[in-house]
């Protein structure tokens, strides 16, 4: 990625897995019959969330984990000519542990 992309306060910037291309009884799925996946990769953290007395509490996530989000939670980004999901820590759903 030759542009970098640092995400404010509780903000996540997040690469989207990519689904299947065959299902498990082997059928090819196109294209255009696949969901998106609600499953990715963060890239890159926030500092954290700003608090209404003015502190700061970091973010429960890091970069490298893997996680599921919620349905039309995202706002697509494009940064180096590569597609990236930008979310709030609010919108994630659960880390998937290894």
């Amino acid at each position: 990625m030759s542009q970098k992309l640092r995400p404010l306060h509780d903000r996540i910037l997040v690469k989207r897995v990519e689904s299947e291309t065959t299902s498990k009884g082997g059928i090819i799925i196109p294209e255009n019959a696949k969901e998106k996946p609600l499953e990715g990769e963060i890239v890159a953290v926030g500092s954290g969330r700003v608090l209404e007395d003015g502190s700061v509490r970091p973010l429960q996530v890091k970069a490298g984990d893997r996680v599921l989000f919620a349905k039309y939670a995202e706002t697509e980004v494009k940064v180096g000519g590569e597609n990236f999901l930008l979310l709030r820590e609010d919108d994630l759903l659960g880390v998937i542990e290894k």
